[in-house]
């Protein structure tokens, strides 16, 4: 039986703790390649890993053994856990994860001290999740984020309550609930997000499993990310390996990637967004409902109102559109593309056209369907008008649910202004900037 509960001893900051985690990875078979040194300078944000000489794409960086992966298989009380299992299902599946790191972070001599050591407190973790609700909603306005938020700390305070607590409770041996508070609990979902991964499943199981759960992989979690990544980490049966993808000179950075993430994604889960230009995959949503609003702002009898009515319903009924769903814009294409063509194609038809396409059931032939499926940035200008005219007001609603306007944001990104930021209003600006920037290229394609 595990000893009790006890509360870990306040020791100040380690100076440097990076020689006592390297000293660990060593004694944990984690095998680090000479040309490569782990360092929060020359880094863009925290800790990361420098070329220590030049690489070429294909070399090894790191591999580190399954034995040393912080899971809830690895963990001081897997046991407990796997028996456990049926009452830790979740919403996340995140739970056995979270009840592993709550007692490793919080035990002054779990395995894994060394390597909870790079974190110290988690105070450098600066997810929107941990900002004033005025500041979120102030900042980030529009950018998808504030409600993404609201989800998470709802569902974190239920998990917490339904799930952890009772847990806890039923093993007061091992978990204290004045130790192991909301609070904590909350910075370690904040940690989970930003430094987890989640391996891919193989092809003939996609259809049958769900997700992997999350684990901790040391190491390739100091890895930062940008869009435009050199390294990128392998799945083997007995390690994990990071490899580079480019060639890498001597005092670069190595950039892992966290898949293709937009800037609201990154700035929401990871506590960072990439300046313009340097993010490729990111994005800006129209919500479906705008869509909506703008085909009835359009009609110009309640006649017309009540055919977009059904036109909408019909458009819910086969699966295109939700009332929390969104269309995702990227820089070169739509990337909901079906969803949006069809949607546009339905709102614009008329009472007969509407009759028609019903009576199909949505239905129309190969050559049109795939005409109309592709969205690409050539393909939005060469849209019909009224498609072009509904599509136009419905990005004009979207930019006024934003705070400020486009001039406005390019003004606070000039360097005078820009320095004097604070790091959260820089991130946001970021998310904002990129955003509009795309809605108004889109403005633009089918003005």
């Amino acid at each position: 039986m595990a000893a009790p509960a006890k509360r870990r001893r306040a020791a100040g900051p380690d100076p440097d703790p990076t020689a006592g985690f390297v000293a660990w990875c060593e004694a944990a078979g984690v095998e680090l390649s000479p040309k490569v040194s782990i360092s929060r300078r020359g880094t863009v944000s925290g800790y990361g890993l420098l070329a220590a000489a030049d690489l070429e794409p294909g070399e090894l960086l790191f591999s580190v053994p399954r034995s040393a992966l912080l899971s809830q298989h690895t963990c001081a009380i897997r046991a407990l856990l796997h028996d456990a299992q049926e009452s830790l299902q979740s919403q996340s599946g995140w739970v056995p994860l979270l009840l592993a790191l709550l007692h490793e972070y919080t035990t002054g001599t779990s395995r894994w001290r060394p390597y909870f050591s790079l974190w110290q407190d988690f105070s450098s973790l600066d997810h929107p999740m941990f900002w004033p609700e005025e500041e979120r909603v102030r900042l980030l306005q529009g950018t998808g984020i504030p409600e993404a938020v609201d989800k998470d700390l709802a569902n974190i305070q239920l998990e917490y309550s339904s799930i952890i607590l009772p847990f806890m409770k039923s093993h007061p041996d091992i978990f204290d609930p004045e130790l192991h508070t909301l609070e904590l609990y909350k910075q370690l979902v904040a940690f989970v997000m930003a430094y987890s991964f989640q391996e891919p499943l193989e092809e003939e199981d996609e259809d049958e499993k769900g997700p992997n759960p999350p684990m901790m992989v040391p190491v390739a979690d100091i890895l930062n990310h940008v869009a435009n990544h050199n390294a990128s980490l392998e799945y083997a049966p007995t390690c994990l390996r990071m490899v580079t993808t480019q060639p890498i000179s001597k005092g670069q950075e190595i950039f892992n990637t966290y898949g293709q993430m937009a800037n609201w994604q990154l700035l929401h889960m990871y506590g960072f967004a990439e300046p313009y230009p340097g993010n490729t995959n990111d994005t800006a949503d129209i919500q479906m409902v705008t869509v909506r609003k703008a085909a009835l702002q359009r009609a110009k009898s309640e006649a017309q109102q009540q055919l977009v009515a059904e036109q909408w319903d019909f458009l819910c009924q086969l699966e295109m559109v939700g009332e929390e769903g969104a269309f995702v814009l990227g820089w070169d294409e739509v990337l909901t593309e079906e969803e949006l063509s069809v949607t546009l194609k339905v709102l614009c038809m008329s009472e007969e056209e509407f009759k028609e396409y019903k009576e199909q059931d949505g239905w129309e032939d190969d050559s049109e369907e795939e005409e109309n499926s592709t969205l690409s940035n050539a393909a939005l200008s060469r849209l019909k008008a009224p498609c072009k005219a509904l599509l136009y007001d419905s990005v004009l609603l979207t930019l006024e649910s934003y705070r400020s306007d486009l001039r406005a944001e390019q003004d606070l990104l000039s360097k005078q202004v820009y320095e004097k930021l604070s790091r959260r209003e820089q991130q946001a600006l970021h998310v904002r900037y990129g955003q509009k920037r795309i809605l108004h290229q889109l403005l633009e394609l089918v003005q």
